[in-house]
Protein backbone atom coordinates (compact mmCIF):
# COMPACT_ATOMS: atom_id res chain seq x y z
CA UNK A 1 0.00 0.00 0.00
CA UNK A 2 1.24 3.49 -0.89
CA UNK A 3 0.53 5.96 1.91
CA UNK A 4 -0.54 9.45 0.80
CA UNK A 5 -1.22 12.76 2.50
CA UNK A 6 -4.93 11.94 2.30
CA UNK A 7 -4.35 8.70 4.23
CA UNK A 8 -2.51 10.62 6.95
CA UNK A 9 -5.20 13.27 7.14
CA UNK A 10 -7.99 10.69 7.34
CA UNK A 11 -6.08 8.72 10.00
CA UNK A 12 -6.29 11.81 12.18
CA UNK A 13 -9.87 12.62 11.24
CA UNK A 14 -11.83 9.36 11.01
CA UNK A 15 -10.75 5.73 10.70
CA UNK A 16 -14.00 4.85 8.96
CA UNK A 17 -13.36 7.50 6.29
CA UNK A 18 -9.80 6.18 5.92
CA UNK A 19 -11.01 2.62 5.41
CA UNK A 20 -13.69 3.65 2.90
CA UNK A 21 -11.22 5.82 0.96
CA UNK A 22 -8.60 3.06 0.73
CA UNK A 23 -11.24 0.55 -0.32
CA UNK A 24 -12.22 2.63 -3.33
CA UNK A 25 -15.20 4.51 -1.96
CA UNK A 26 -14.46 8.13 -2.82
CA UNK A 27 -16.97 10.81 -1.91
CA UNK A 28 -14.86 13.98 -2.09
CA UNK A 29 -16.14 14.78 -5.60
CA UNK A 30 -19.69 15.10 -4.22
CA UNK A 31 -18.86 17.61 -1.49
CA UNK A 32 -19.48 21.34 -1.80
CA UNK A 33 -17.15 21.87 1.16
CA UNK A 34 -14.29 20.05 -0.59
CA UNK A 35 -15.00 22.07 -3.75
CA UNK A 36 -14.93 25.31 -1.74
CA UNK A 37 -11.58 24.36 -0.19
CA UNK A 38 -10.14 23.61 -3.61
CA UNK A 39 -11.50 26.91 -4.95
CA UNK A 40 -9.85 28.81 -2.08
CA UNK A 41 -6.53 27.05 -2.68
CA UNK A 42 -6.70 27.70 -6.44
CA UNK A 43 -7.72 31.35 -6.28
CA UNK A 44 -6.10 32.82 -3.17
CA UNK A 45 -2.43 32.79 -4.14
CA UNK A 46 -2.48 33.28 -7.89
CA UNK A 47 1.29 33.57 -8.28
CA UNK A 48 1.93 30.20 -6.63
CA UNK A 49 2.02 28.16 -9.81
CA UNK A 50 4.61 30.54 -11.23
CA UNK A 51 6.79 30.66 -8.11
CA UNK A 52 6.57 27.09 -6.84
CA UNK A 53 6.73 23.57 -8.18
CA UNK A 54 4.24 20.74 -7.94
CA UNK A 55 6.05 17.75 -6.51
CA UNK A 56 4.96 14.11 -6.61
CA UNK A 57 7.14 11.69 -4.68
CA UNK A 58 6.44 8.33 -3.02
CA UNK A 59 2.68 8.63 -3.35
CA UNK A 60 2.38 12.14 -1.98
CA UNK A 61 1.57 15.18 -4.08
CA UNK A 62 2.63 18.59 -2.89
CA UNK A 63 0.87 21.32 -4.85
CA UNK A 64 3.24 24.15 -3.93
CA UNK A 65 6.86 23.40 -3.10
CA UNK A 66 9.56 26.07 -2.86
CA UNK A 67 12.62 24.15 -4.07
CA UNK A 68 15.13 26.89 -3.22
CA UNK A 69 14.04 27.22 0.43
CA UNK A 70 12.78 23.62 0.88
CA UNK A 71 9.34 24.82 2.02
CA UNK A 72 6.01 23.09 1.48
CA UNK A 73 3.09 25.53 1.17
CA UNK A 74 -0.23 23.97 2.14
CA UNK A 75 -3.47 25.95 1.85
CA UNK A 76 -6.43 24.94 4.01
CA UNK A 77 -9.97 26.29 4.17
CA UNK A 78 -10.29 26.31 7.96
CA UNK A 79 -8.47 25.17 11.06
CA UNK A 80 -11.30 22.93 12.31
CA UNK A 81 -9.23 19.76 11.86
CA UNK A 82 -5.86 21.37 12.46
CA UNK A 83 -4.40 18.18 13.95
CA UNK A 84 -4.95 16.41 10.61
CA UNK A 85 -3.39 19.33 8.71
CA UNK A 86 -0.31 19.27 10.95
CA UNK A 87 0.05 15.52 10.58
CA UNK A 88 -0.26 15.74 6.80
CA UNK A 89 2.51 18.32 6.41
CA UNK A 90 4.75 16.54 8.95
CA UNK A 91 4.36 13.43 6.81
CA UNK A 92 5.28 15.46 3.71
CA UNK A 93 8.41 16.66 5.51
CA UNK A 94 9.24 13.07 6.47
CA UNK A 95 8.99 11.93 2.83
CA UNK A 96 11.14 14.86 1.68
CA UNK A 97 13.72 14.10 4.38
CA UNK A 98 13.66 10.39 3.50
CA UNK A 99 14.49 11.38 -0.09
CA UNK A 100 17.53 13.45 0.82
CA UNK A 101 16.10 16.92 1.37
CA UNK A 102 17.72 18.27 4.51
CA UNK A 103 15.70 20.31 7.00
CA UNK A 104 12.51 20.79 5.01
CA UNK A 105 9.82 22.99 6.50
CA UNK A 106 6.20 23.79 5.78
CA UNK A 107 3.77 26.66 6.03
CA UNK A 108 0.09 25.91 6.50
CA UNK A 109 -1.95 28.87 5.35
CA UNK A 110 -5.54 29.58 6.28
CA UNK A 111 -6.43 32.48 3.96
CA UNK A 112 -10.01 32.92 5.22
CA UNK A 113 -8.66 33.29 8.76
CA UNK A 114 -5.60 35.29 7.65
CA UNK A 115 -3.40 32.89 9.62
CA UNK A 116 -0.22 30.96 8.89
CA UNK A 117 1.55 28.23 10.81
CA UNK A 118 5.21 27.36 10.31
CA UNK A 119 6.32 23.76 10.85
CA UNK A 120 10.06 23.20 11.11
CA UNK A 121 11.74 19.82 10.58
CA UNK A 122 12.07 17.65 13.66
CA UNK A 123 13.83 14.27 13.69
CA UNK A 124 10.89 12.83 15.65
CA UNK A 125 8.83 12.99 12.43
CA UNK A 126 10.65 9.88 11.17
CA UNK A 127 9.44 7.61 13.96
CA UNK A 128 6.03 9.24 14.15
CA UNK A 129 5.42 8.91 10.40
CA UNK A 130 6.49 5.28 10.40
CA UNK A 131 4.02 4.59 13.22
CA UNK A 132 1.28 6.33 11.25
CA UNK A 133 2.04 4.16 8.20
CA UNK A 134 1.75 1.00 10.31
CA UNK A 135 -1.49 2.21 11.90
CA UNK A 136 -2.96 2.98 8.47
CA UNK A 137 -1.99 -0.45 7.15
CA UNK A 138 -3.67 -2.06 10.15
CA UNK A 139 -6.91 -0.07 9.73
CA UNK A 140 -7.26 -0.47 5.96
CA UNK A 141 -6.19 -4.10 6.10
CA UNK A 142 -9.18 -5.16 8.17
CA UNK A 143 -11.99 -6.98 6.44
CA UNK A 144 -14.76 -4.77 7.79
CA UNK A 145 -15.26 -1.03 7.83
CA UNK A 146 -14.70 0.52 11.29
CA UNK A 147 -17.83 1.40 13.22
CA UNK A 148 -19.31 4.87 13.00
CA UNK A 149 -18.07 7.21 15.71
CA UNK A 150 -20.19 10.34 15.81
CA UNK A 151 -18.09 13.50 15.84
CA UNK A 152 -18.88 17.20 15.52
CA UNK A 153 -17.08 17.31 12.15
CA UNK A 154 -19.28 14.59 10.62
CA UNK A 155 -21.93 16.98 9.31
CA UNK A 156 -19.31 18.68 7.10
CA UNK A 157 -17.76 15.44 5.84
CA UNK A 158 -18.09 14.30 2.24
CA UNK A 159 -18.94 10.82 3.58
CA UNK A 160 -21.76 12.09 5.85
CA UNK A 161 -24.70 10.74 3.84
CA UNK A 162 -23.03 7.37 3.38
CA UNK A 163 -22.22 6.98 7.06
CA UNK A 164 -25.53 8.29 8.38
CA UNK A 165 -27.89 6.75 5.80
CA UNK A 166 -29.72 4.78 8.50
CA UNK A 167 -29.66 7.70 10.95
CA UNK A 168 -31.39 10.34 8.80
Amino acid sequence: MQCTGTHISYLHTCHRKLWLFENGIRMEHTSEIVAEGKFIADTTYLDRTRKYTELAIEGIKIDYYDIKNRVVHEVKKSDKIEQAHLAQVKYYLYILHKNGIEYPSAIIEYPKLKQRELIEWNDSYVETSQKWELEIEKIVGTEYCPALIKKNICKNCSYFELCYINEI
